[in-house]
């Protein structure tokens, strides 16, 4: 591919990845209710509920930092500046890591039961790996770009 072609593919990609975020964001609101935390929750010491509560918050506020800067940050992102390929390799490694702790250390009989969590495991998933390879190509392709200009 040409280096023309290859900038319009991360041109969409990166306007998708930022999108990607915020369909990520919108499953995550509903986690609490479907997943029934308010139950689970009231089993656990307050200190652990509001630790989960507090983890939980800075999850959510780093994919939306996520999105919100890669729609700020797209023209650097694309022309590959060093600060935002560093936020570009962490977004990446952040995705990747979500996908290596699914597959690695989740097992099957841990997901709710039931034909939704099935079909929005697998989307989520999916966004994941998109995600991950969108920004781990963004990556690869302008450290090679670079190293061969």
């Amino acid at each position: 591919m040409s280096y023309a072609s290859l900038e319009r593919l991360f041109d969409v990609v990166l306007w998708l990845a930022a999108a990607g975020h915020f369909v990520t964001l919108i499953a995550s609101f509903q986690v609490p209710y479907r997943l029934e935390w308010k139950r689970d929750l009231a089993q656990l010491m307050p200190f652990n509920r509001k630790l989960m509560w507090v983890q939980s918050g800075f999850t959510v506020l780093s994919i939306c930092a996520f999105g919100v800067l890669t729609l700020v940050l797209h023209d650097e992102m694309l022309n590959g500046g060093r600060a935002a390929l560093a936020l570009v390799c962490y977004i990446a490694v952040f995705w990747t890591t979500r996908i290596l702790v699914d597959v690695l250390y989740y097992s099957h009989e841990d997901w709710p039961k039931g034909k939704q969590f099935v079909i929005g495991h697998f989307l989520l998933t999916g966004l994941f790996v998109a995600q991950a390879a969108g920004y781990w190509g963004l990556f690869v392709w302008r450290l090679l770009w670079r190293r061969n200009s």
